[in-house]
């Protein structure tokens, strides 16, 4: 099975976190933390920081990893390096999502997470 190495941030302001809802491909319509693949030569800070300013128009900072989630969907296994990360500069501009809630800590599953976010929950909860 092909793996997928991946990066998510995980953007907290005012103790919420910054949730985005998947406009493209089989996933779509499910909620995810922003983010993307990690390209060859990049480290998985400088991914999610290319990845955050074009999916978001936003630059971040990356902070502490706070876990890997490894995930086996149906067509190939997902390895998602999940980072806290601050908005530094933008306004975070969807670019390619369909829609985005900031969500406070007993809102965490209010929405429909993909399979491999949600199991990331607790570990934010835990966190905030």
């Amino acid at each position: 099975m092909k793996t997928v190495r991946v990066v998510a941030a995980i953007i907290e302001t005012d103790g919420k976190i910054f949730a985005t809802q998947r406009g493209y491909g089989d996933l779509k319509g499910g909620w995810e933390f922003p983010g993307g693949k990690i390209e060859a030569g990049e480290t998985p800070q400088q991914a999610l920081k290319r990845e955050v300013m074009e999916e978001l128009d936003a630059e971040v900072s990356v902070g502490d990893l706070i876990d890997t989630i490894e995930y086996d969907y149906p067509t190939f296994h997902l390895s998602m390096d999940c980072f806290w990360c601050k908005i530094i500069s933008g306004d975070l501009v969807l670019k390619e999502h369909e829609a985005a809630k900031w969500l406070s800590k007993d809102r965490l599953e209010s929405v429909e997470w993909l399979p491999a976010d949600i199991t990331l929950i607790d570990a934010i909860r835990e966190s905030m």
